[in-house]
């Protein structure tokens, strides 16, 4: 090898060893018999990719948790419950992995449908859609639901909501007494119950966007009346959880609204002079890219400019299917901080209505 190259090789091993001063080596993930779900995440951690992203969400998941001075706010978007999440969501509430829930009512509305009974089933995102509207046959890209079934998870959440008469109420209101009421009914274990169980506040900021919008109208057509629910309200009870919090972080699964309802909490603190400095830790499971301009694909890092996520915050995105992060994020944290679980206080929120 002639002279100049032998520098010039040298010259390059050179730039390439400082340049990873303070960097680790990639690492292999090193599979053996009897590992668990935590041992794979964990070795994630040293990897690259959406395999880094997903392990390093597990570790500030597992943060979040462990710092009993962080109240977490749980943003739930996309069709997760057809998906079969339902238990999983169970899981995380059982478990006390958040505090808060915002949610699609698509979410809320499957959620009650498979604890009353219903279900979902695995179908074909290539079936012929014609023939299945013929048949009263829902599809849900590879999922399918039985209209029939849905129109009497219509009629029960309308009667139900009709008893609760014209009150106005706050949808975290709404949706716990909707849960509450239906309890005896419930035959399997579902969000809406758990949550309803155990104390969870469950918001649904565009609850008219969803099959529980169409409860609510059969219950003002049909029953003679329904809850008023009162949106501003909501945006206040959200927001006074954010102020009497010492620190808030924050887990959005997908984005659309419940994304952005949590993260204006800190502008609308800032506005009303109480300014948070932005959420202390946050995770993002989503496929949306941020080139669009839209708040589903905006980063972590956009929002701080905006003061919704602290400059300091630990904050980690996987950009993946939240149907293969989330039990793996899931099952991950549940294992890594089974103790700082356990010890975790259930928030209470004593200031707000009942």
């Amino acid at each position: 090898m002639c002279p100049n190259l032998i520098e010039g090789v040298k010259s390059q091993r050179k730039a390439c060893n400082s340049m990873a001063k303070g960097h680790r080596p990639v690492e292999g993930i090193r599979i053996k018999r009897r590992m668990t779900v935590k041992d794979i995440v964990d070795q994630m951690q040293g990897t690259a990719f959406q395999a880094r992203s997903l392990g390093n969400a597990a570790k500030v998941w597992s943060n979040m948790v462990s710092d009993d001075s962080t109240t977490i706010f749980l943003g739930l978007a996309g069709a997760m419950i057809p998906a079969g999440m339902r238990t999983l969501m169970c899981t995380i509430l059982q478990h006390k992995m958040v505090d808060v829930v915002v949610s699609t009512g698509a979410n809320l509305y499957h959620d009650i449908h498979e604890s009353l009974g219903g279900s979902h089933w695995q179908g074909d995102a290539f079936a012929d859609d014609r023939a299945l509207e013929k048949k009263m046959i829902d599809r849900i890209y590879d999922v399918f639901a039985s209209e029939e079934s849905f129109e009497e998870t219509d009629r029960i959440i309308a009667q139900a909501s009709a008893k609760m008469g014209a009150m106005r109420l706050t949808t975290r209101q709404y949706i716990h007494r909707l849960g509450i009421s239906l309890l005896p009914r419930f035959a399997r274990e579902g969000m809406v119950g758990t949550a309803a169980k155990a104390g969870v506040p469950i918001f649904c900021p565009a609850i008219a966007d969803s099959s529980l919008g169409i409860s609510l109208l059969l219950a003002r057509k049909r029953h003679g009346g329904c809850p008023q629910l009162d949106l501003v309200a909501d945006i206040d009870e959200i927001t006074q959880m954010v102020q009497n919090s010492q620190n808030t972080g924050v887990v959005y699964i997908g984005g659309g609204t419940p994304k952005n309802y949590i993260q204006q909490t800190q502008v609308i603190t800032k506005l009303l002079g109480k300014n948070k400095g932005g959420h202390k830790y946050a995770v993002q499971v989503t496929t949306d890219s941020p080139q669009w301009g839209g708040l589903s694909g905006c980063t972590l890092e956009e929002s701080i400019s905006w003061g919704k996520v602290s400059p300091r915050a630990r904050m980690a995105t996987v950009h993946a299917d939240a149907t293969i992060a989330l039990p793996l994020l899931v099952a991950a944290v549940v294992s890594s901080s089974s103790d700082a679980l356990r010890k975790r206080r259930r928030r209470s929120f004593p200031y707000l209505e009942p």
